[in-house]
């Protein structure tokens, strides 16, 4: 029989290596290891945002606060210890973003069922999917396989989560800076159509700004004194239970309640992305799908890097 030729050896050790690279990462990736794995999370998030509605849209943030620091690798989700500082107490986080505990259920109930197998870093990206499913928002589809990181930074959450005080340059640099476009910046900020603010992210806007809507404005004061109640809490728009475009459509009213929300729309370069949001829901849940699956990918550890943490707040070996 002749032996195979060299080119032929060539052609099947490419085909499994494409092999190999789908395994690492792919819509299938727990099939096998955990089948029920999107179920599990599915049903836990759906439980916590039926328990408190405002839940979904901390877990949608604490993905995104997750993805625009080192990727999509669980990174926040570590604790600090004596002699390593984690992200959870940076600037942007600290006091801010919730739902860790949701997380901790999640892969209690994984690791019972298939132990070592599904990582922090793939449960908050489902988590977040579904948490905008659960508000009535849109479904996307997403490679699985990502792994979580032995590290974080307090420095890079510090420096590269942007903040409420943007301006419009700002923010598209500071998208930019992760790959994304400006209209990819604007859809995802269309995701503040969930969730609220904290009265000191929002005071200067409603006392100090002058593209408001004065109604709004004084609204906003009786929830938010020009002194103290700095955690006193506001809709992002007039939903912040449902995932719509209520938030574009505020836009258009001057009714943005943060500075940078309402720095989308402010005769710049992104009102017409806005007010086309602001008509056509559909084109808003199609375009912020394609932009959170895009997001989901940010530098991700596949394969042998990283880790697959038994506890999503300590590395392994800790």
């Amino acid at each position: 029989m002749a032996s195979p030729s060299v080119f032929s050896l060539f052609c099947m050790f490419s085909f499994l290596l494409g092999m190999a690279d789908a395994h690492y990462f792919s819509q299938n990736f727990y099939r096998r290891s955990c089948p029920k794995a999107l179920s599990v999370i599915r049903t836990a998030v759906h439980k916590a945002v039926a328990k408190e509605p405002r839940m979904g849209a901390s877990l949608l943030r604490l993905h995104f606060h997750d993805c625009f620091v080192l990727g999509c690798d669980a990174s926040i989700l570590l604790d600090d210890t004596a002699t390593f500082t984690g992200e959870k107490t940076a600037g942007p986080n600290n006091n801010s973003v919730r739902g860790y505990e949701v997380i901790d259920t999640i892969k209690s109930q994984l690791e019972s069922l298939c132990p070592g197998v599904v990582s922090c870093a793939d449960i908050v990206t489902v988590a977040a999917r579904d948490s905008v499913v659960a508000l009535g928002g849109p479904t996307w589809s997403l490679n699985l396989g990502r792994r979580d990181s032995i590290t974080a930074s307090f420095s890079t959450a510090n420096s590269d989560l942007p903040g409420a005080s943007l301006n419009l340059d700002a923010l598209i640099s500071a998208f930019d800076k992760k790959g994304f476009t400006a209209k990819e910046m604007v859809v995802l900020s269309g995701t503040h159509t969930i969730g609220v603010a904290q009265c000191k992210n929002f005071r200067g806007r409603i006392y100090n700004e002058n593209n408001i809507n004065a109604a709004f404005a004084r609204s906003k004061q009786r929830i938010c004194p020009n002194s103290g109640g700095d955690e006193n809490l506001s809709g992002l728009d007039g939903t912040p239970n449902n995932f719509d475009n209520v938030y574009f459509k505020s836009l258009t009213e001057k009714k943005g309640l943060l500075h940078s929300d309402q720095q989308l729309y402010n005769g710049g370069s992104t009102d017409s992305i806005v007010e086309a949001y602001s008509t056509d829901s559909t084109a808003f849940f199609t375009d912020v799908a394609n932009a959170m699956i895009k997001m989901a990918n940010l530098n991700l550890l596949t394969g042998t890097q990283g880790e697959i943490r038994t506890n999503c707040r300590k590395i392994n070996r800790s």
